[in-house]
């Protein structure tokens, strides 16, 4: 089987964590495969949210469409559960007025059962965040 998005809630990705919370935009639609939809933070920074994976995946990418994010890191978990994460990338974004930023992040193959979203700093008072991808392949258990 070739690499898919493991972020998509329809290859049985799940939002396990979000810290804030839009009744009309909500969490889950970074997660939809729909870059129309959105999730915006409502307050204070850091952000974040966790992705869990149905299973233990081997991600070769990340990527991320958002809009206003100054700061992010993306750490990783191989634990059943969503703890121990570690971290992977940090970047410092550039400014896109007025249209979404386009982030990739090529990676040495790493093992996650869960993706930790860190926002912690924007340029404005709220982010939105539009999609999430890991691109990657089922570990054979």
């Amino acid at each position: 089987m070739g690499a898919a998005d493991w972020c998509r809630s329809s290859a049985g990705a799940a939002l396990v964590l979000a810290t804030s919370s839009d009744a009309e935009h909500p969490a889950e639609s970074v997660a939809d495969g729909n870059s129309e939809t959105f999730w915006t933070t409502t307050g204070m920074f850091p952000q974040e949210f966790i992705i869990g994976f149905p299973k233990c995946v081997k991600i070769s990418k990340v990527a991320i469409q958002c809009y206003l994010v100054r700061t992010l890191r993306i750490e990783r978990s191989v634990s059943k559960d969503p703890v121990d994460f570690e971290q992977c990338i940090e970047k410092d974004l550039q400014h896109t007025e007025g249209q979404l930023q386009m982030e990739e992040f090529p990676l040495p193959e790493f093992q996650a059962t869960y993706l930790r979203f860190i926002i912690k700093s924007a340029f404005d008072h709220f982010v939105s965040v539009h999609r999430v991808m890991a691109e990657g392949t089922a570990e054979n258990s």
